[in-house]
């Protein structure tokens, strides 16, 4: 048999390797930062593009698509040659990947900060990088399936199954979640509305941590455990049942996000009914992983690779026993909206993917550079630093959120609410937030750690060089099944029909859900009462996505007595239907405001932006006084307007025309309404004064950022009054 000789690209590894090193402490950061700004509310005071409404959705992109995305590229691109004897099938389509990847981090750390936002959960980049995101990842998925036709390898090993469906499924969920109509170049609106759009987001939210921090993180963990342990996995009828089972599943699972919300009953019950029974594939990945490393448990205790390994598999154990632990209804209620979630998310993050990452690099990077590891002792210091950081983190999220959810709930024997000030639940648990800063505090000393081990190591070796490889050429693959052949062991010969069942296979389930409550008008009932938001409305509604306000504040009340007798109302499907995006949110640090319409005066909030202490002492929100200070910029509204008209919002053309005037007139009546408080008057014509004494331009109260908010915050949850709505029930 002829054998061949070719070269593994190591560089393009390499890359990969610095990048998630660099992202990995960057994401770090401003998440510690963002926890300090639990703590010290105005840490930032006055710097709009370090506030944490603009830091939050930074920090959740630079962990997810820059530190975890740089290490599955970094592992896919060793792995995959290895397992295919092959070398990647393009150089250019490679540094396409990294580069083009790499700009898009940047051009998301240049945007988020700046308010460039589309405020849906994991998917706030503005829709030019949207586009940039997919031909990058097509740009890969293109190279990874060229290489498989160009395989020296027959079969393809279970990994590789799990980077198929990342690249397929992926690309559906980016693809079909960033559907928008640009205004301009950096502001879109979401081609769905309300209920719809939610439902979407969280087939894309739910399944970007299924298909971008799990499957891929399996495939790595089939390939680096066994290398890390020299063992076999464990099993391979077991790792099939594993693959197929949980592509299939998952997709199902998004509405679970939404259970006791505004979205059709029928949507959540199916989203329960999948989430409990994913439950099984899951730990049948995780057995799978863990069994793996029967017979090298000694190794475990001295080598710190297995340990990070350990701990990862058995993080992800623990966050997919509690993913459908937390589908189910009577748990939702108690955690959804609280720092339950906040601690479920990071057992996954910080433990499945931190460490799988670390433990992955501790093993390839004395091997990409021909050295040995520069201390091992410093390597067993960051494990167990890393490990006590995240039991610092997650055990006081999930005493926090045991406490809101309690106090949210109580009742006093008359039935008026316990703790009817949202902030009291806010002061209660401060002191876990220290301890989460704390542990925190320890996540990111381990990664110094890492950096420095890492870099001495990188030293000591030698210069990455492509590496030399032999093996035999791939002879002629059979078409059909040959005598005695098993079904899956024939389909792991053909890469192309395996990529198209796993496609079809996670396209059920999101077609299933997402089609009837597009198509089916009676999923999203109407209330005529509902209108759309006036042009200074929808200004202070972008406004408000800017500054990533729903990361803090839900718009969603649930049919709970504790939350209609503390918000008003609970919230219909058919409120929502102007709603490009939705702004529902996940988590409630302040109260809900869907109906905080007209329950304040325009002077108490422009008060409670900016200084919220003063209008709610112990409040922990940031104050925003370039609101009160920017200039409204109107220049582009009729654009907005067109543009909603294009998705079915009922502007008339003289709506349009006359946007200017409209906005005008409101931000006067706002005007006219704060010049009643005397403290407002008495400043407001100090500074006019000031202004005209020294030739700079003043800019009228009814012209400025505030107005607008102020506009859109009256606004909420005045379309529709109770008696209307029990009138419509009874019909």
């Amino acid at each position: 048999m002829e054998m061949q000789q070719f070269y593994y690209d190591n560089k393009i590894v390499k890359k990969f390797i610095y990048a998630t090193l660099f992202w990995g402490i960057v994401g770090f950061s401003v998440g510690l930062l963002l926890a300090f700004m639990f703590l010290f509310p105005n840490l930032t005071e006055g710097i709009s593009w370090l506030s944490f409404g603009r830091l939050r959705p930074l920090h959740t992109n630079a962990v997810i698509f820059a530190f975890v995305g740089n290490a599955i590229f970094a592992g896919v691109y060793y792995s995959l040659q290895r397992l295919l004897k092959a070398r990647m099938a393009s150089n250019f389509l490679s540094n396409f990947n990294f580069w083009g990847w790499q700009l898009i981090i940047v051009a998301a750390a240049i945007t988020l900060p700046l308010g460039y936002s589309s405020s849906k959960e994991y998917a706030e980049l503005e829709w030019p990088i949207d586009v940039a995101i997919a031909l990058v990842w097509v740009a890969f998925g293109a190279n990874m399936i060229w290489t498989l036709l160009q395989r020296r390898q027959r079969h393809l090993y279970v990994a590789i199954w799990f980077y198929l469906a990342t690249f397929v499924t992926v690309a559906v969920l980016h693809i079909f979640n960033s559907l928008a109509l640009p205004v301009t170049f950096l502001k879109s609106y979401s081609v769905y509305a309300g209920v719809q759009d939610a439902l979407v987001q969280w087939w894309y939210g739910h399944n970007a941590v299924a298909f971008f921090l799990t499957t891929p993180f399996l495939g790595l963990m089939y390939y680096f455990v066994p290398k890390a342990a020299n063992r076999p996995v464990y099993s391979y009828r077991l790792s099939i049942v594993h693959f197929w089972s949980l592509i299939f599943i998952y997709i199902w699972a998004g509405p679970h996000h939404l259970l006791y919300s505004a979205l059709p009953e029928w949507a959540q019950n199916l989203g329960v009914a999948f989430s409990v029974m994913l439950l099984a594939p899951s730990w049948g990945g995780m057995i799978n992983g863990l069994l793996t490393l029967r017979g090298a448990w000694d190794k475990v205790r001295t080598d710190p690779v297995l340990k990070f390994m350990v701990v990862a598999i058995t993080g992800y154990g623990m966050a997919t026993f509690e993913g459908p632990l937390l589908s189910l209804k009577n748990v939702n209620a108690i955690a959804h909206f609280s720092d339950w979630i906040i601690a479920h998310v990071h057992v996954g993050a910080l433990a499945w993917n931190g460490f799988l990452t670390f433990g992955m690099l501790y093993w390839l990077i004395p091997r990409m550079f021909k050295t040995k590891l520069y201390s091992v002792a410093l390597a067993n210091v960051h494990f167990w630093i890393g490990t006590l950081g995240i039991i610092m983190y997650t055990l006081p999220m999930y005493v926090a959120g045991f406490v809101q959810a309690s106090m949210w709930k109580q009742f006093n024997p008359d039935g008026s609410l316990t703790y009817g000030n949202f902030l009291e639940t806010v002061n209660e648990i401060i002191p876990m937030y220290w301890m989460r800063a704390i542990g925190g505090s320890m996540y990111i000393l381990g990664a110094f750690v890492m950096l420095y081990n890492v870099v001495r190591t990188i030293r000591s070796g030698s210069d990455v060089t492509d590496e030399l490889a032999e093996a035999a050429a791939l002879t002629k693959v059979p078409k059909h099944r040959t005598r005695g052949e098993g079904w899956h062991t024939w389909l792991e010969r053909k890469p192309i029909k395996l990529t198209i069942y796993a496609t079809i296979a996670i396209l059920i389930g999101g077609a299933v859900q997402i089609i009837p409550t597009i198509l089916v008008k009676s999923n999203i009932p109407t209330i005529s009462s509902v209108k759309p938001y006036t042009p200074l409305e929808l200004q202070g509604r972008d406004i408000y996505i800017r500054e990533g306000c729903v990361g803090c504040h839900s718009q969603m009340i649930r049919p709970f007595r504790s939350e209609v007798e503390r918000y008003g109302e609970y919230s219909k499907a058919g409120e929502y239907v102007y709603d490009h995006p939705f702004l529902w949110g996940s988590k409630r640090t302040g109260p809900d405001l869907h109906r905080v319409g007209a329950k304040y005066s325009d002077s108490w909030h422009l008060n409670h932006m900016y200084d919220p202490q003063s209008t709610s002492p112990g409040s922990i929100m940031p104050s925003y006084k370039w609101l009160i200070n920017n200039e409204l910029d109107k220049s582009d509204i009729e654009s907005k307007m067109k543009v909603m008209v294009t998705l079915g919002v009922p502007y008339t053309e003289e709506e349009i025309e006359n946007a200017q005037q409209h906005m005008l007139d409101q931000g006067t009546k706002i005007e006219e309404n704060l010049h009643s408080d005397p403290d407002f008057a008495k400043n407001y014509e100090a500074d006019k004064k000031y202004a005209e004494e020294n030739g700079e331009t003043f800019i009228e109260m009814k012209n400025r950022e505030i107005v607008a908010v102020i506009a859109y915050l009256q606004r909420l949850g005045t379309d529709i009054k109770v008696k209307e709505e029990q009138k419509i029930n009874k019909k």
